[in-house]
């Protein structure tokens, strides 16, 4: 197998002989062919672009801003996950996993540009999350495929599936349920492939890889407690009272996260949960 690359390591060398451990990431190559969509498909003339609020101006307008909000994080985590994809394609050292990546690149252009133009309906862009870039820099300045495979489509592609749900169900008869009931089923190809793809990539991996991968994660978690309870100003007041629901949830993301490592072989015994 291939030694861990570094994110600028060039790949000259062409691959032979038996490729069928790579069958799984084909499939899901596949997968996300069949899949795919457009921007235009989304119903924007046929429903509201979010759910209409009740009330006074003023309670209206505050709902407003508060789905602008939603919608300006989930712009900001496809347009870095645009960055993460694009360098997963130029790093990534078998041909099999650059053709599922040219994939990845074009699922997260098109998300950009739904939340783009759903947002641009709304009233504009709020308020920037910052620990979600702290955690996208993490996984592009990470030394070695293995990292970024692990975090971006392990863990965070699964992770934001359950999101996806939660925001289709509190928005039903919108574009924005119909949006987000399209990105979990992409999300679950994108972390479908990474499981396929990390698996092979560990498969005669050294201990030292291994570890890495743990020590990426003890740093990783804590950055990441912050951002699943961080708040914009729009949507404080519902920060305050969902704090206990959230942290309950997010107990149940780290553990799901520590599982899926476990999956692939990691030793996790020492693993630091931040909540």
């Amino acid at each position: 197998r291939y030694p861990p690359r570094m994110a600028t390591t060039e790949v000259v060398e062409q691959p032979t002989g038996d490729r069928s451990e790579f069958a799984g990431v084909l499939r899901f190559y596949e997968l996300a062919k069949k899949q795919e969509w457009q921007v235009r498909d989304l119903p924007w003339s046929e429903r509201p672009f979010i759910p209409e609020g009740k009330g006074s101006p003023e309670r209206q307008a505050r709902r407003k801003d508060m789905w602008r909000s939603v919608l300006t994080q989930q712009l900001q985590a496809d347009m870095l996950a645009c960055d993460m994809a694009s360098q997963l394609l130029n790093v990534a050292p078998d041909p099999e996993a650059k053709l599922y990546y040219s994939t990845l690149v074009q699922d997260e252009s098109r998300h950009t540009e739904a939340w783009l133009k759903l947002i641009d309906e709304v009233g504009g862009i709020a308020e920037r999350d910052p620990y979600l870039d702290q955690l996208a820099h993490m996984t592009l300045e990470a030394d070695t495929v293995e990292e970024k495979v692990f975090q971006m489509q392990v863990f965070y592609e699964r992770l934001i599936i359950s999101r996806f749900r939660l925001i289709a169900r509190a928005s039903r008869g919108t574009v924005l349920e119909d949006l987000c009931n399209r990105l979990a089923t992409d999300d679950g190809i994108h972390h479908g492939a990474g499981m396929a793809y990390e698996k092979v990539l560990l498969q005669n991996a050294d201990k030292k890889t291994k570890r890495k991968l743990v020590d990426a994660a003890n740093r990783l978690l804590p950055i990441f407690v912050e951002h699943a309870l961080w708040r914009p100003k729009e949507r404080a007041f519902i920060g305050d009272a969902m704090r206990g629901r959230d942290i309950e949830r997010l107990k149940e993301d780290l553990e799901l996260g520590v599982k899926l490592a476990e999956s692939l072989g990691l030793d996790v015994s020492d693993v630091e949960l931040p909540v």
